[in-house]
C-alpha cells in the first residue's frame, strides 16, 4: 500500500503577514564596498617595516596572502614579545590566526616564517619543518645571533 502526502502551495509568507516579525537584510552599499576597497589598496601599496629591540632591519618580505594578512595586523603597529627556543630562532605569537600556506622547508637564518598559522619565527641559525614563508632579514648570521641569540626580544612590525 502507497501513500501520498502532499503539502498545501501558499503563496503567503508567515514573516510578512500582520502581527509577525520581519526580517531585513544588511544595507551594504556601495559606498561601503568602495571605502573597503580603497583601504585594502593603501594598505596594499604599504611595506612592513620591522625592528628587533630598538634596531630596525632590512627584511625582503614575500608577496603572499599570509604577508598581505599580516599588513592587515600591523596597520596600528604590532609588537610581539619573542622567546628564544632550541638555540636557533625566537617565537612569538600574533594573538591571532592569519592565512598559512605551511610547506616543508629548511629555513636558514634570517628568515621570518609563520607557524602554525598564529606564531611568528624570526630565525638565526637553521631549522626544518613545516611553515609559510614570509620574508627575510637581510643581515649576516653573526649579527643575527647578536640581535637574537641573547635572550627573549621585543620586535615591533608596522607599516611605512
Amino acid at each position: 500500500m502507497w501513500t501520498l502526502v502532499s503539502c498545501s502551495r501558499s503563496t503567503s509568507n508567515p514573516a510578512t503577514e500582520p502581527g509577525q516579525p520581519t526580517t531585513q537584510e544588511p544595507d551594504i552599499t556601495s559606498d561601503d564596498t568602495t571605502t573597503q576597497h580603497k583601504e585594502d589598496d593603501e594598505l596594499m601599496n604599504k611595506t612592513l617595516s620591522l625592528k628587533i629591540g630598538n634596531t630596525e632591519v632590512d627584511v625582503s618580505w614575500l608577496d603572499n596572502d599570509s604577508v598581505t594578512a599580516l599588513k592587515k595586523l600591523a596597520k596600528d603597529g604590532l609588537t610581539i614579545e619573542m622567546h628564544m627556543y632550541g638555540g636557533f630562532e625566537q617565537v612569538g605569537s600574533l594573538g591571532t590566526s592569519i592565512t598559512s600556506a605551511d610547506t616543508r622547508i629548511t629555513t636558514s637564518p634570517g628568515d621570518i616564517v609563520l607557524y602554525s598559522s598564529n606564531q611568528i619565527v624570526i630565525f638565526y641559525d637553521s631549522n626544518t619543518w613545516a611553515y609559510t614563508k614570509l620574508g627575510h632579514i637581510n643581515l649576516s648570521k653573526s649579527e643575527l645571533t647578536n640581535l637574537l641569540g641573547d635572550g627573549d626580544v621585543t620586535i615591533t612590525i608596522t607599516l611605512k
